[in-house]
């Protein structure tokens, strides 16, 4: 079973859909023992990165996160999910985001001839050894929707890049049994999906 977690935060079932697709088991929850006894934990989640942390901590969630990245059982950040792990993020200054894994989330800088949000398809480079790419041709197109982005602490986490308007974007990490992505799989067609085979197989 994989739990996806409920704090009012966006593309919770369209996550759920995706998984429904693979043939996985899914539950859309906040209860802490429900997501502690899953095999698999998702965090998924569009919007503001102060509103979220400020939903999880209203929920009771903040600590239970931090028991799932600490039990060894693999974790899925996507999208904003991804930016609640790291420490803070320009969109919200003065929020502490969950710090499970060390980095900031930054504004994506003005460009000409580019829009912000980046809405789109865009070409991953994908690192040797990143485990919820296997099976994928190389340069993988996947769908972003965001304005900010990570720049983690440590280049060894990240797990493929990207490029828009010039800036080098870490579009997905992974660490031990942590794994998140900035765009969404849900919304990237057979790419996506396979990458969530790849995680619900881990």
């Amino acid at each position: 079973m994989i739990a996806i977690i409920d704090y009012d935060a966006g593309n919770l079932r369209s996550v759920e859909k995706a998984l429904e697709a693979i043939g996985e088991k899914a539950v859309v929850t906040r209860n802490s023992d429900e997501i502690l006894s899953a095999d698999k934990v998702i965090l998924p989640g569009v919007g503001s990165f102060g509103d979220a942390m400020g939903r999880l901590h209203e929920y009771g969630l903040v600590d239970t996160l931090h028991e799932v990245a600490d039990s060894g059982k693999p974790f899925l950040g996507i999208c904003l999910g991804l930016q609640l792990l790291f420490r803070r993020s320009d969109e919200s200054d003065g929020v502490e985001g969950l710090s499970i894994l060390p980095g900031e989330i930054l504004r994506i800088p003005d460009a000409p001839g580019i829009k912000i949000p980046h809405i789109g398809w865009n070409s991953l480079k994908v690192a040797p050894k990143a485990r919820i790419f296997e099976g994928l041709r190389e340069n993988p197109y996947v769908y972003f929707v965001h304005s900010y982005y990570l720049k983690a602490d440590d280049e060894n986490i990240v797990a493929a890049t990207t490029e828009y308007g010039g800036t080098i974007i870490h579009a997905s990490v992974q660490k031990d049994n942590i794994y998140a992505c900035q765009f969404h799989p849900e919304k990237s067609s057979t790419v996506g999906l396979q990458i969530l085979k790849n995680f619900a197989a881990l």
